[in-house]
């Protein structure tokens, strides 16, 4: 599985946000810069994230975008789900009828255990966790 940019980029809005939640909304022109994402691209991962109930809006001249949960009740399975679905590695996982051999087939049900940890593994990733910085090349050898 390969994430798409939607799915990296509405991570790191997350954590630009939670990084700066005690400053009231965020300009989508300051998310811009700090991360190097384009304005026009960010307005389009806003509307998913806003629709999903993660990130709120405010109008007007200090307006901006703000969380719309503690980083601590956000996951990356969540932004995953969000902008790429419920995906599994194979499409004989979810769909075992495409394949004459699915009944049988140990190799299958090893890519389903692997799709499974996969996403216990994202959804037990917090927004906090990457906000404080707990993740480095050391700590997830």
């Amino acid at each position: 599985m390969k994430l798409s940019t939607r799915s990296r980029y509405g991570a790191r809005i997350l954590v630009d946000l939670a990084r700066h939640i005690n400053q009231g909304p965020v300009q989508i022109g300051e998310i811009s810069k700090r991360q190097d994402i384009s304005v026009k691209y960010l307005e389009q991962l806003i509307r998913p994230l806003k629709q999903a109930g993660l990130v709120n809006s405010v109008r007007g001249p200090k307006g901006g975008h703000l969380l719309a949960e503690k980083p601590v009740n956000i996951t990356l399975g969540q932004v995953v789900r969000l902008f790429e679905g419920q995906s599994d590695l194979v499409e004989c996982v979810s769909n075992p009828e495409k394949c004459s051999m699915s009944d049988d087939c140990q190799v299958r049900l090893a890519w389903k255990e692997a799709t499974l940890v996969l996403y216990e593994k994202l959804d037990s990733i917090t927004i906090a966790n990457l906000m404080d910085g707990n993740y480095s090349e050391e700590t997830i050898s």
